[in-house]
């Protein structure tokens, strides 16, 4: 009992744990003499032995706790803590306000039954221009108004080049959305280089421009949460005739172009085998950061990509 006293650490202890109660201890020797003695002698000093061998067993288990609650006691005076501090604030992140607004569209055009189809960000010319009716001299092919690669590819410029994918593969009837990023050499409050647009196509018999108007309107009621002034102007794509764009009127009466569409070209159509007697198409390309400048009555889209974590919590 003097010798545990001593004891001050764990090595120590363990020491002292193997010298009395290990295979080789001193009590594990007198053990082993039992069987030398007659029964009467034998049980009282059985007795004897395992009264001992008990009584360190509490002994050593007392000295284990006492031990640890010294070493607790030496941590806390070792590292201060100040409980009068005040916690620490847990942030909570979101969704980038693009993405939510692209998940909602798609939510949106799910409900009509449209599928999603996702396509290659660096495309070749053929389906970003040729097959699209885009003439050779039309300035989107310029190198002032498009990132190429080289002579054959480039950072797509709009999701329409795959219309030209879907097409080739689905001869219809089709409802397909197409999301994604876009690229185009151009930088001011409304414009950024890279920027999203979610494509439309509709491939179906008797699919006539009332159809395409119907669900357009819908849409921007659906992702604006009120009913609001529209209007379709008549435009120029090459790949759609007759095509058009939609605006919407803002609270100060302005007029805001949201979104470009129209009926999809015979020569699109003729390019991709789509039989223009029986099928007819229509097709339309929204941009997604023009529905958030508006959804958010944001002035700048530049705002998205500043990373600004100050604009960025308005949408937590």
């Amino acid at each position: 009992m003097q010798e545990i006293k001593k004891i001050n650490d764990s090595v120590s202890l363990n020491n002292f744990q193997s010298k009395y109660l290990g295979k080789n201890s001193i009590l594990c020797y007198y053990f082993s003499k039992l069987v030398t003695l007659n029964i009467s002698e034998r049980i009282k000093c059985s007795t004897i032995l395992n009264s001992f061998k008990q009584k360190i067993k509490n002994k050593i288990y007392k000295k284990k706790i006492k031990l640890k609650n010294n070493k607790l006691i030496n941590q806390k005076n070792k590292y201060f803590i100040d409980y009068t501090l005040p916690g620490r604030k847990m942030e909570r992140g979101s969704l980038h306000p693009i993405t939510m607004i692209m998940e909602e569209i798609i939510e949106i055009f799910n409900y009509l039954g449209f599928n999603i189809y996702y396509g290659p960000e660096i495309e070749n010319k053929y389906y970003n221009f040729d097959a699209l009716n885009i003439p050779h001299n039309h300035p989107a092919r310029n190198i002032s108004d498009t990132f190429w690669f080289n002579s054959n590819y480039v950072l797509r410029t709009q999701t329409s080049s795959m219309q030209i994918r879907v097409l080739e593969k689905n001869p219809g009837p089709i409802r397909a959305i197409i999301p994604g990023k876009v690229y185009r050499r151009d930088y001011d409050h409304t414009h950024t280089p890279m920027f999203h647009q979610i494509e439309g196509l509709i491939v179906d018999e008797s699919i006539s421009f009332s159809n395409l108007k119907w669900i357009l309107e819908n849409f921007v009621i659906q992702i604006l949460k009120k009913n609001i002034k529209i209007r379709f102007r008549s435009s120029y794509f090459p790949f759609t005739c007759p095509s058009a764009e939609m605006d919407i009127q803002d609270k100060n009466g302005n007029w805001l172009e949201i979104l470009g569409c129209g009926m999809v070209h015979p020569n699109v159509l003729k390019t991709c085998n789509i039989d223009g007697n029986v099928y007819s198409a229509c097709a339309f390309g929204i941009g997604i950061e023009r529905i958030a400048m508006l959804k958010y009555s944001i002035s700048d889209i530049r705002c998205f990509f500043e990373n600004d974590i100050r604009f960025l919590k308005q949408f937590v």
